[in-house]
């Protein structure tokens, strides 16, 4: 029974080691890349100074006429979408397109409507990096099953590594708590790979996982089906206006009116959204998110660009009180993996886990590195070869 215990952690050793040798240099990389993005919204406060506006205690303008401004600073490109945040934040005008592909922002006075930046965001820093967590700054269809692969092969690793880092006794359980500062480089890198690698264990794990929902739609869909006891989930789609316009009264834009209705309806949100419709049978989104730290809690809602009646939808990113257990899983999905879920407890934790995550390759290799070395030096060279050197 014992040989056979032995036979199997020792073949669990290798799958972790060449696991860890194959995906290693990714994994240190989305370490990386999640630690320099756990804190970006807070980063972009204080150095983004033309986000800020003076409160001028007026009403902001409408949709309309913040996108005709936008267009002036930014002709030949379309305008995606209105965001208005509180009275001493500027408002945002997205642009967007994938063919030709392009995404900028143009930051502007809600009361009077001067344009205060427009910024490229392809070439802002954070999402140059979120590209790279992402897709490895790869084509998508490339790069993403690359990373959801690596980050599936860390799974395995950190349940391997319970497997192997779990004392035979009590005695042993005790050492394993600690680390030995005192010792060798050799025993405090092994330490740390081992008793960091155990701690933090749990939210690493919860990390990837989340990750894996973003990364693979087998895996989304399974945790969906699992969480809401057996139902398939709805796949995202944008609802479509009636193709037979009926005209409301008055001169005032559809864009515009939706705003008024969301301004009415939601008073104390943090952010209103609105979209601009692209097309005639396209439908006009707007949403409210009542805390623009996170994303999961906000009202996402579609109306007939002809006569701003509401289209309801069945996925989950609709109205919030209408998602199921499993539909508001899924929205959190996203702030769970940054760890926005907690607030900044929860960010912190996010950080030290994705340095955690990025050292334990690194602490990993030298470990296999270390035994390799020792291992070449208890086999003395043969005398008869010595001689020929």
């Amino acid at each position: 029974m014992g040989s056979k215990k032995k036979n199997l952690k020792y073949w669990i050793g290798k799958i972790h080691l060449w696991l860890g040798l194959a995906s290693g240099l990714i994994v240190v990389f989305l370490g990386i890349t999640g630690c320099m993005l756990a804190f970006e919204r807070e980063i972009e406060s204080v150095t983004t100074g033309y986000r800020y506006i003076k409160n001028e205690q007026q009403p902001f303008l409408p949709p309309s006429a913040l996108k005709t401004r936008a267009q002036q600073a930014l002709p030949g490109k379309l305008p995606h979408s209105v965001s208005y945040f509180p009275e001493d934040r500027a408002a945002e005008v997205a642009f967007f397109a994938v063919e030709p592909s392009y995404y900028y922002i143009v930051y502007l006075n809600p009361y009077s409507g001067k344009v205060l930046k427009v910024k490229n965001m392809d070439r802002d820093f954070f999402r140059i990096i979120l590209m790279g967590h992402y897709y490895l700054w790869l084509p998508p269809a490339i790069g993403q099953p690359i990373v959801a692969s690596a980050t599936l092969i860390f799974v395995i690793m950190l349940i391997t590594g319970l497997v192997l880092w779990w004392p035979k006794n009590l005695a042993a359980r005790k050492q394993r708590f600690t680390v030995k500062w005192n010792a060798r480089w050799r025993r405090v890198n092994y330490d740390l790979h081992n008793i960091l690698g155990f701690y933090i264990t749990w939210i690493i794990l919860i990390t990837a996982l989340t990750g894996l929902v973003m990364g693979f739609q087998w895996f989304a869909k399974t945790v969906y089906w699992t969480a809401s006891g057996g139902k398939s989930q709805v796949a995202y789609y944008e609802p479509f206006s009636k193709k037979a316009p009926h005209v409301t009264s008055g001169a005032v834009p559809a864009t515009d009116r939706v705003w008024e209705k969301m301004k009415a309806e939601y008073p104390h949100t943090q952010m209103i959204e609105v979209h601009f419709p692209e097309s005639d049978t396209a439908s006009i989104g707007a949403v409210a998110n009542p805390d623009i730290a996170t994303y999961w809690k906000q009202d996402i809602r579609y109306f007939d660009r002809h006569t701003l009646e509401e289209i309801p939808v069945t996925h989950a990113y609709g109205r919030f009180a209408a998602a199921s257990a499993a539909d508001k899983l899924t929205r959190m999905n996203y702030d769970i993996h940054v760890g926005a879920i907690l607030g900044l407890p929860g960010k912190i934790m996010a950080f030290c886990a994705s340095l955690i995550a990025a050292s334990l390759p690194v602490t990993g290799f030298y470990i296999w590195w270390g035994r390799r070395h020792k291992k070449s030096k208890a086999h003395p060279v043969p005398a008869r070869r010595a001689a020929l050197v």
